[in-house]
C-alpha cells in the first residue's frame, strides 16, 4: 500500500485526510506536520510515496517547502490540497513540478487524485481548471479580435491539427467538465468523447487530459 504524509497548519484537516485515506485502504499514513519547515525536515528523514500539502502555513508556506523538496529530491510527487485557488499560486506549483493542484472543498477527488499522482499523472481540480479558464477569458477574447471571427491563428503548436469538433471538445475539457458532460453539451455519446480525447491526445503527443487543460488554457 501507498505510503502519503500529510501538511496542514490544521490539525483537523490532518487528522480527517488521515481517517479517509486510512478507511478506504487508499494509503497509510507516513507522517504529519503543521508547518512547511517541518515538512522538509520530515521528508528528508522519511520519503513518502504523495506528500499532499497546503499552501499558506506558518514559519514556511507549502509552496516555498515544496520548492526545496523537489529541488532535493526530483521524483517527489507532491500533491497541492490548499482552499485557495488564485492563479498566481497554480501557475508557481506547476513552475516548481507538483503533481497537481486540489481544492480542499473538492474532498471527493482526494482518493483518486493521489491514486493518480502515484501512478505518474499530474492532476487539477476542475474548480483549479475551471478559474484558469476564466482568467484567460479577457486575454481570449483579445486574441479572438486580432485573429478574425474564427481565431484561428490562435490554435498553433500542439493543438494545429485539431478539428473544429476537437476543439470543441478540448474547450470543455479546458473548463474542467467529464466526459458525461461534455457529451450532454455536446449531443454526442460518451463513447464519441472518449474517443474525441484519445485522437486529441494522439495528435498533440500529451498523455493525460489534464496536461491538455493547461497546455489549451496557456496558449488562449
Amino acid at each position: 500500500m501507498m505510503r502519503v504524509a500529510i501538511v496542514d497548519d490544521d490539525p483537523i484537516v490532518c487528522s480527517s485526510l488521515s481517517t479517509i485515506l486510512k478507511a478506504t485502504g487508499t494509503a497509510d499514513i507516513a507522517w504529519t506536520a503543521y508547518d512547511g519547515e517541518t515538512a522538509v525536515g520530515q521528508y528528508e528523514e522519511d520519503n513518502p510515496d504523495v506528500l499532499l500539502i497546503d499552501v499558506q502555513m506558518p514559519v514556511m508556506d507549502g509552496l516555498a517547502a515544496s520548492r526545496k523538496i523537489i529541488d532535493a529530491h526530483p521524483n517527489a510527487k507532491i500533491l497541492i490540497l490548499t482552499t485557495f485557488a488564485d492563479e498566481s499560486y497554480i501557475a508557481e506549483a506547476l513552475e516548481i513540478g507538483t503533481k497537481g493542484y486540489l481544492i480542499k472543498q473538492d474532498v471527493s477527488s482526494v482518493i483518486p487524485a493521489v491514486q493518480s499522482v502515484m501512478a505518474g499523472q499530474v492532476v487539477m481540480g476542475a474548480q483549479v481548471l475551471r478559474k484558469l479558464h476564466v482568467n484567460k477569458a479577457s486575454q481570449t477574447q483579445r486574441h479572438v479580435s486580432q485573429a478574425g471571427d474564427n481565431g484561428e491563428n490562435r490554435f498553433s503548436g500542439r493543438f494545429a491539427n485539431l478539428t473544429e469538433r476537437e476543439r470543441d471538445v478540448m474547450q470543455l475539457v479546458a473548463e474542467g467538465y467529464d466526459n458525461r458532460e461534455i457529451a450532454a453539451k455536446l449531443f454526442l455519446s460518451e463513447g464519441t468523447v472518449r474517443n474525441r480525447i484519445s485522437d486529441i491526445l494522439a495528435k498533440t503527443n500529451v498523455t493525460n487530459r489534464t496536461k491538455l487543460a493547461v497546455e489549451w488554457l496557456a496558449c488562449q
